[in-house]
């Protein structure tokens, strides 16, 4: 049986950065980790680090480049996890050196002392309309031919897909928060885990619901935010800026 892959002290998780021709933060935040400045035993990408990087795409490829390779870079020295979220996906081949958890595989479960703890970037469970959504995005082939499109068109699908996404307001309060996960939960009652941790809402929050404590990590976006693990005595993700 394969066992289950485990978090390091020191490991600092960061999700939902977006960054894109406006904000940058991620860039400088991988700069200060290439520098020295931080110094992670692992780093987990929860997901939505990128305002859009779809691996099938030239223009999304080439725009996002300079981040991509420091990424690169990165994890020649450190392990780096990457959840794919919904504003980057079909990362497989487009990174040498970093363990890609698509959708499909997530969410995944690690150890961090005697805990068990499910990630993932938390787009996976919706409706039956997101689902369907989710799964055509990903589709390999229809990328492909999308990508040819972009090309012929001046990479205009992708610049106005672009532009709308820098537009949007990504840091607004959720209502009703803790009942709309509590019902995704419940999905997970038989997976025999601790800790339920994702990205993708941007909330900032955590809270026991049933055997779990959820967390959702915070949306670097928004607050410029990460977060660092603490395993003795006990296991905490303290929030850092």
């Amino acid at each position: 049986m394969r066992s289950l892959p485990s978090i390091k002290e020191g490991a600092i998780f960061i999700s939902d950065a977006h960054d894109n021709s406006k904000r940058d933060g991620f860039y400088r935040f991988l700069l200060d980790i290439k520098s020295g400045k931080l110094k992670p035993t692992q780093l987990f990408l929860m997901g939505d680090m990128f305002d859009l990087l779809v691996g099938e795409v030239a223009y999304l490829k080439e725009k996002n480049r300079k981040t991509i390779d420091l990424l690169d870079e990165i994890a020649k020295n450190i392990e780096v996890f990457y959840f794919e979220g919904n504003h980057d996906f079909a990362l497989k081949g487009l990174f040498k050196n970093l363990q890609i958890i698509d959708i499909e595989s997530q969410p995944a479960i690690f150890l961090a002392n005697n805990s068990r703890i499910l990630l993932s970037h938390g787009d996976k469970y919706g409706g039956v309309l997101h689902q369907i959504f989710t799964k055509i995005i990903r589709d390999r082939a229809l990328l492909k031919i999308l990508n040819i499109a972009d090309k012929l068109c001046g990479s205009c699908i992708s610049k106005k897909i672009v532009d709308n996404l820098e537009k949007k307001n990504i840091c607004s309060k959720i209502q009703n928060f803790e009942s709309i996960i509590k019902t995704k939960l419940d999905k997970y009652i038989d997976l025999n885990v601790d800790i339920v941790a994702e990205g993708h809402y941007h909330q900032n929050r955590d809270f026991k619901h049933k055997k779990y404590k959820y967390i959702n990590f915070s949306s670097f976006a928004c607050n410029q935010s990460y977060f660092v693990v603490q395993l003795h005595p006990e296991l905490k993700f303290i929030e850092k800026n």
